[in-house]
């Protein structure tokens, strides 16, 4: 499943929020820099969805703030 994510590094608390069934806003504390906030978020959905993070893969997005994340066999319930 392709998952759609407003990210927002540099943020004082970590923290996923939910839209609706495939739209989400992640805040991390990683800067922009070095793939590390891509690396922060991929973490923070995999805790999120209880997997494990090597299954969270970025596809698109990887300089931008909307960035889309596919998750294999995932089935999201709407919050």
């Amino acid at each position: 499943m392709k998952i759609f994510v407003r990210a927002k590094p540099n943020a004082k608390n970590e923290r996923v929020e939910q839209a609706d069934k495939t739209h989400f806003k992640v805040l991390v504390k990683e800067p922009p820099k070095e793939d590390r906030a891509n690396n922060a978020i991929a973490r923070a959905l995999a805790r999120h969805f209880g997997i494990a993070s090597s299954r969270v893969k970025l596809v698109s997005g990887f300089a931008s703030r909307q960035k889309i994340f596919e998750i294999p066999g995932l089935s999201i319930r709407a919050n």
